[in-house]
């Protein structure tokens, strides 16, 4: 599949299961009927995700009040991200991505990237806003993390 055929805006979401963090699953479908916000982030841990899971976590509140559903995802384990929420004392949900043929590989966000000359396979930071009826109504991709949170927050209000 081209970068073009990936889904986007007005597409309907990917409904594929994902594990939580207490070995329950999760999938958008379950959110029908409201919004949701999902934030795709590359490693548990790490600066920038940390920040990020910080900053939506702090947003958790008026996200709820606007009854907007928010979930962060990685290919991190569900172990992983148990630590991750005690450590950081985080409010927002999280969930696991299947290692293989998972959401992100659905959405084209788990591709080849470099570093240092190295080739790997990672998560595109990317966030989508499903609507109400389970189509991705808008999508932020190669996200910066300083005031992403609040722009997603306005964007779901709206």
């Amino acid at each position: 599949m081209t970068a073009e055929n990936w889904p986007g805006e007005g597409d309907p979401m990917p409904d594929i299961a994902l594990e939580t963090p207490d070995g329950s699953s999760v999938r958008p479908g379950d959110f029908a009927g409201r919004k949701a916000v999902l934030f795709f982030y590359p490693k548990d841990n790490t600066p920038g995700c940390t920040t990020e899971a910080k900053d939506f976590s702090a947003l958790k509140s008026a996200f709820d009040e606007a009854d907007v559903a928010l979930l962060g995802i990685s290919k991190d384990s569900p172990k992983k991200h148990q630590n991750f929420i005690a450590k950081h004392d985080l409010t927002v949900p999280l969930a696991t991505d299947p290692q293989e043929d998972g959401m992100s590989d659905a959405l084209g966000i788990w591709t080849q990237k470099q570093m240092y000359g190295k080739t790997y396979m990672g998560m595109v930071r990317t966030t989508y806003l499903v609507g109400t009826d389970g189509r991705i109504e808008r999508v932020w991709r190669k996200v910066k993390v300083k005031g992403h949170a609040d722009e997603v927050l306005e964007a779901a209000k709206a």
